[in-house]
C-alpha cells in the first residue's frame, strides 16, 4: 500500500524546528520541505458563496418593512387588521366588503380525490391569443405613493410587474392612475413597449370618453394584449381626488371605447348578471368579477357568491376574470370551479414587489402554480381550461 504523502504534526514541528535553527526557508530536510510546501499550496481555498436564492420570508419580512403602517403584512391577508383604511389597503368604510371576499372563498370546500391515474396537469390557458403557463394574471394595482407608501417608484413598481410575471409565464397589468396626466400615462406605455414588446394588459379609470380613447392610442402603439376600465372605481376615485372626471358609463359609452379600437376591451367590476349581459351587448371581450377588492362599496357580496350565477349566462362569450382574495393557488382552483376562465391576484404581489423586486413577484406568482397543481393533482383536475364544479363540496 502507497504511504500516506501528508505531513504528521510531527514533521511539521520538525520542519520549523530546522528553520529556526539553519535559517528561514531552511530546514534540515528538503524533502520534508517540499512535503510542507505541496501541503501548504494543496489547501483549498473556499469559493465564494453565491448570492442567496430569493426565499418568501425574506420577501415578506422586507415588504413589511417597506409597507408599514400602509400594510402590515398580516400571515392571513383577511381584510381585519386594516378595515377602513383607505387610502392604503383596507376595504371601504367597515371593511365588509373585502372581509366577504375573503370569508366567501374559504367557505368554499374541496372534495379530494386520489384514486386516478392523472398525475401532471395542464395549467396552461390562452388568454387573447396568448398562451399562458398558468391562469393567473396580475391584477391592476397601483397608487404608489398614497396607497403603498411611496418607498418605490412608478418606475420600478411596475417593472416589478410586469417583469415578474413575464418571467412567471404569465401576464401582468399596468395601471393607470387617477391623478396622472396623459403624459405620465405614455411614460408607462413606453415601458410596455420597449422593456415587454406590449406583453401585458392595462386597465385605465373610468375618465370622459376622450381622455380613455387618448389613452387607447397610447395602448395601441405599445401594442399592449388588452385593455380595460375599472368602472367600478369610479366613486372612489372622486372621493379621493376631488376635481377629477370619473364616472358611470351608459351602455352606448362602453359601445364606443369597445369599437374604438382591435384590442380586446375588458370592463372590470361586474358584480351582477345583469351587467354581466350589459357589457357582452356592449361588445367586451372580457370581464372581471369584482368590487375591486372590497374598496369601493361597503357590504357588497364576495365574488365567490356572485360568480357562479354570472357565469351561468356569460361563459363563453366573454373571458371571465375573477379577484378578490386570491391568495393561494387553492383558491384560483376555487373559482374557475366557480366559472372563472382566470384569476387575477392584487394585494399578494404588491408585497412581492415591495419585498422583492421583479424577483419577488416571480417568486409568488410560481408558489402560487406550484399551489395550483397540488390542488389539480389531489382532485384529479387534468386542465385548467375545465374544472369542473364537481371538485367543490355541495356543488
Amino acid at each position: 500500500m502507497e504511504k500516506d504523502k501528508s505531513i504528521t504534526a510531527q514533521e511539521r514541528r520538525d520542519f520549523l524546528k530546522g528553520a529556526a535553527v539553519f535559517g528561514m526557508g531552511v530546514a534540515a530536510s528538503p524533502l520534508l520541505a517540499a512535503r510542507v510546501q505541496a501541503a501548504t499550496v494543496a489547501t483549498p481555498v473556499p469559493p465564494v458563496a453565491d448570492k442567496p436564492k430569493l426565499n418568501m420570508a425574506e420577501v415578506l419580512r422586507v415588504a413589511r418593512e417597506k409597507l408599514y403602517p400602509r400594510c402590515r403584512v398580516c400571515p392571513e391577508c383577511n381584510g381585519i387588521a386594516c378595515a377602513g383604511e383607505v387610502p392604503g389597503f383596507g376595504g371601504i368604510g367597515s371593511g365588509q366588503s373585502f372581509k366577504n371576499n375573503y370569508d366567501a372563498l374559504n367557505r368554499v370546500q374541496l372534495h379530494m380525490r386520489v384514486v386516478h391515474d392523472m398525475k401532471k396537469p395542464d395549467m396552461s390557458v390562452e388568454i387573447f391569443g396568448e398562451t399562458l403557463a398558468m391562469p393567473i394574471l396580475s391584477a391592476a394595482t397601483g397608487g404608489v405613493t398614497y396607497n403603498m407608501g411611496g418607498k418605490m417608484t412608478e418606475e420600478d413598481y411596475i417593472n416589478s410587474i410586469l417583469g415578474g410575471c413575464r418571467d412567471a409565464k404569465t401576464l401582468g397589468m399596468a395601471a393607470d392612475g387617477i391623478g396622472d396626466p396623459v403624459e405620465t400615462f405614455k411614460r408607462r406605455m413606453d415601458v410596455l413597449k420597449a422593456a415587454y414588446g406590449g406583453k401585458g394588459m392595462v386597465m385605465i379609470k373610468p375618465r370622459t370618453q376622450e381622455e380613455i380613447i387618448k389613452r387607447v392610442r397610447l395602448m395601441e402603439e405599445a401594442g399592449a394584449v388588452a385593455f380595460g376600465i375599472d368602472i367600478d372605481s369610479a366613486g372612489r376615485a372622486a372621493r379621493a381626488l376631488p376635481g377629477q372626471t370619473v364616472e358611470p358609463k351608459t351602455l352606448a359609452q362602453l359601445k364606443e371605447l369597445a369599437g374604438c379600437t382591435r384590442m380586446p376591451f375588458i370592463l372590470k367590476g361586474v358584480m351582477t348578471v345583469g351587467e354581466a349581459e350589459l357589457a357582452v351587448q356592449a361588445g367586451a371581450k372580457g370581464i372581471v368579477v369584482s368590487n375591486h377588492g372590497g374598496r369601493v362599496l361597503d357590504y357588497t357580496p364576495g365574488v365567490a357568491d356572485v360568480l357562479p350565477a354570472i357565469a351561468a349566462k356569460v361563459k363563453g362569450k366573454v373571458v371571465i376574470f375573477a379577484d378578490g382574495a386570491v391568495r393561494r393557488g387553492y383558491d384560483v382552483l376555487k373559482l374557475l370551479a366557480l366559472g372563472a376562465d382566470a384569476c387575477l391576484v392584487g394585494r399578494p404581489l404588491i408585497r412581492g414587489a415591495h419585498g422583492g423586486g421583479r424577483e419577488g413577484v416571480a417568486l409568488i406568482m410560481n408558489a402560487m402554480r406550484q399551489e395550483l397543481m397540488d390542488a389539480m393533482v389531489l382532485t384529479g383536475t387534468a386542465s385548467a381550461r375545465e374544472v369542473s364544479r364537481s371538485i367543490i363540496v355541495g356543488a
